[in-house]
């Protein structure tokens, strides 16, 4: 029997997670990074880029449903909508399950990682590239934010972590830029905010810069396998908490935009996501820094290079 091949993946400097390869189904390079798409036993297929886990099919709703239905649920009527990143189409697909989403801007800076997940991965993207809603624009994330003042109702970003090209997508800056992008004061931005276990001073640090530019952030915690971690998803706007509605009438709002297929999100859940255990609240009372355009760089960052 041929011997499997292991991905290991670093969370931080000192642990992290494996799991086995039963063959590469593609392998290339575009202008901007490495991609590969494997069959795996534990998560069916997993796209890698520069060797890092991006998605997997398997219980890919544990990242995109959190991304997306508590934002577009608290809303009161999300029209318009602009997702940065996401080239894999799994926060598309969710975000166009809403009737009243008339138009989305979708930025991506990597237009070969869309053209790959279109032909590699239409299992998990669901056709959403086809949607006649969707706009896209193969262009760096922060330029587009920039020059789109009062244009959306919920932004969401899907970027890698705060490294290489999502670097400058971190800031307190480019925050204000996305707060200038929102229509009107009911805004909501969404981004994913690293593991409060596994990186907590990012975490920290993404959570303080946040709240420099944003009157409320809640953030909802869950366990994401193919990220084999507990992880953090923060929603911030100046006037709108997910939380804000009871379970019950966020339940009446899915059965009335006839939402369906959700695996994770109910009334229920958004609430009980969003409460702190006693050491998350703990780690957020220490010191924290703000992340800005002169000092972007995070405490602690590590590469999976040097570990």
């Amino acid at each position: 029997m041929a011997e499997k091949r292991i991905i290991h993946e670093w969370l931080n400097s000192t642990s992290g997670f494996f799991y086995t390869v039963e063959r590469s189904l593609y392998k290339g390079k575009t202008p901007y990074q490495e991609i590969e798409l494997v069959e795996t036993g534990e998560f069916g297929k997993v796209l890698l880029l520069d060797k890092i886990t991006q998605v997997a099919e398997k219980n890919d709703w544990q990242y995109h449903e959190p991304m997306t239905h508590p934002a577009l649920l608290t809303h009161p009527n999300p029209k318009r909508i602009l997702v940065i990143g996401g080239g894999d189409g799994g926060i598309l697909r969710e975000v166009l399950k809403y009737s009243s989403v008339e138009w989305v801007d979708f930025a991506e800076l990597d237009e070969e990682v869309v053209k790959f997940s279109r032909t590699y991965l239409p299992t998990l993207n669901g056709g959403a590239f086809e949607d006649p809603r969707v706009h896209f624009y193969y262009q760096d994330g922060r330029a587009f934010v920039e020059s789109h003042p009062g244009m959306y109702d919920v932004v969401i970003m899907d970027m890698t972590d705060p490294f290489g090209p999502s670097r400058m997508l971190y800031t307190r800056e480019f925050f204000q830029a996305v707060k200038r992008s929102f229509r009107d004061p009911s805004g909501i931005f969404v981004m994913h905010s690293e593991s409060p276990i596994t990186r907590p001073i990012a975490f920290a640090c993404i959570r303080k810069t946040l709240k420099a530019a944003f009157s409320s952030v809640e953030t909802l915690y869950t366990f994401i396998q193919m990220y084999a971690t507990f992880w953090s998803i923060s929603i911030a706007s100046d006037t709108l908490r997910p939380t804000a509605n009871p379970p019950e009438e966020i339940d009446r709002r899915i059965q009335a935009l006839g939402i369906e297929n959700l695996h994770l999100i109910t009334g229920n859940t958004i609430h009980a996501m969003s409460v702190e255990y006693p050491y998350i609240r703990d780690t957020l009372q220490r010191p924290a820094k703000i992340i800005t355009d002169a000092d972007p760089d995070f405490p602690d960052m590590f590469s999976q290079k040097e570990v």
